[in-house]
């Protein structure tokens, strides 16, 4: 590292002010801080002195990510030979390596992309590599289907960092968290290619199975107890696997409540179920969460009040929905644990940027998310998921929450100064 340090050292003059190289400062200086700790130093005034910059706050942020990257690496392929009813024949080491050659990709992209635009406009506005897209870039990625075409997470990139970030103003500026304005545009924009079955697991046969194999076996299950519809398709060969085995023990009604049936609560809570890439295992996210809330990156009250407002909306769905609407009798654990809820909560409702700023409003900014995350889910078939539009509605509504928090706590130190002055 010594060499690589004095190595940058020497070249430093050409991009300072009146090199030659002077308009390739930022991103020399990207590169430069990102290897080794800035030389800026404090000049005057006081101030809190550490090892702790935005850097590294953000390399913990991605530390914390890396649990859900490498179990939606794995679970992508599991996923892929599951659904293709090939689990017995390709081993944990070929599901890593599907995964890896899904997912890798999906990340280098939204890099390269992010990064890209990120360094035009710092060349072009002449100041110093901005340092958000670090975490950014690693979370499109796992809110997208691993089969998201590699030209819709570029289109959705590009369109996150210039219309959610850099028309504010950049790092810091930004009112809505820009990895969930690219996973918006990606929903409004597509949303034929990101929903439905397809979207969630690749079906590709691999080498060596044919469309006609994969119909055979399935028609061969089929054939075991005759009555069954073996017309599934192949993305149901592994539930109709099992649903043959459980017709056989409990009867034909059973086995096809096997067939069409959810996954249980455990599954979504160990994450072997299909899903965007890192949101499906809550263990990998509750790991992240445990770093994030060690380190102090991210708040407690926002992640303890979002799942205190999802719990008591659930509860109020679950006292008044019997037999009004089959999605109000879904209990809290089965909220809490699917879909992107606790990966949104943890990882992007505690966007220090675009969450709520005071002690208070934190609590509220988290309780409302929550609350209206379920009531999406419930009352709005079009939008299943509702973690999403839940976030960024409550990013657009913090600085009204954060205001309202701060004019109350004036008035209140008024009234105290009138009480004390008389």
């Amino acid at each position: 590292m010594k060499f690589l340090e004095k190595l940058i050292d020497k070249m430093e003059p050409d991009f300072a002010k009146g090199g030659k190289k002077e308009k390739w400062m930022p991103l020399f200086d990207g590169f430069a801080t990102f290897l080794f700790m800035p030389k800026h130093t404090t000049k005057k005034g006081v101030h809190v002195r550490d090892a702790v910059d935005l850097k590294r706050t953000m390399n913990t942020v991605i530390m914390a990510l890396l649990p859900c990257l490498l179990f939606g690496i794995w679970n992508t392929g599991f996923q892929h030979y599951k659904a293709l009813g090939l689990l017995s024949e390709f081993a944990f080491i070929d599901q890593v390596l599907f995964g890896a050659m899904q997912v890798l990709p999906i990340v280098v992209v939204s890099y390269v992309v992010g990064l890209g635009v990120e360094f035009a406009f710092a060349i072009y506005k002449g100041h110093s590599i901005e340092e958000g897209f670090l975490v950014s870039g690693m979370l499109i990625p796992l809110i997208v289907p691993a089969d998201t075409p590699l030209w819709m997470v570029a289109v959705a990139t590009a369109f996150a960092v210039v219309f959610g970030k850099e028309v504010f103003g950049g790092t810091g500026m930004n009112i809505l968290n820009p990895a969930l304005v690219a996973r918006a545009f990606l929903f409004f924009a597509y949303p034929k290619q990101l929903s439905g079955d397809k979207a969630w697991v690749n079906t590709d046969l691999p080498d060596g199975y044919t469309a006609d194999k994969a119909g055979a076996v399935m028609n061969e299950m089929g054939q075991a107890v005759g009555q069954i519809d073996a017309t599934a398709g192949a993305t149901q060969l592994s539930r109709f696997n099992a649903s043959i085995g459980v017709a056989k023990e409990q009867g034909l009604e059973a086995g096809r409540e096997a067939l069409n049936g959810a996954h249980s609560v455990w599954d979504a809570f160990t994450g072997v179920v299909p899903g965007s890439i890192g949101e499906t295992s809550v263990i990998a996210i509750l790991i992240g969460a445990a770093l994030l809330l060690l380190t102090r990156v991210a708040s407690w009250r926002v992640m303890l009040s979002g799942v205190a407002g999802a719990a008591i909306m659930t509860l109020i769905f679950n006292t008044a929905g019997a037999g009004v609407n089959p999605y109000m009798e879904v209990g809290v654990l089965e909220h809490l644990t699917a879909g992107g809820f606790m990966f949104g909560l943890v990882f992007m409702a505690t966007d220090p940027v675009s969450a709520s700023q005071t002690v208070t409003g934190k609590f509220i900014y988290g309780f409302l998310i929550g609350m209206m995350a379920i009531m999406i889910r419930v009352f709005n078939p079009a939008y299943p998921e509702g973690m999403m539009l839940a976030i960024l509605f409550m990013n657009v509504m913090a600085p009204l929450i954060d205001h309202y928090i701060v004019q109350g706590n004036i008035k209140k130190r008024l009234a105290r100064a009138k009480v004390q002055a008389s």
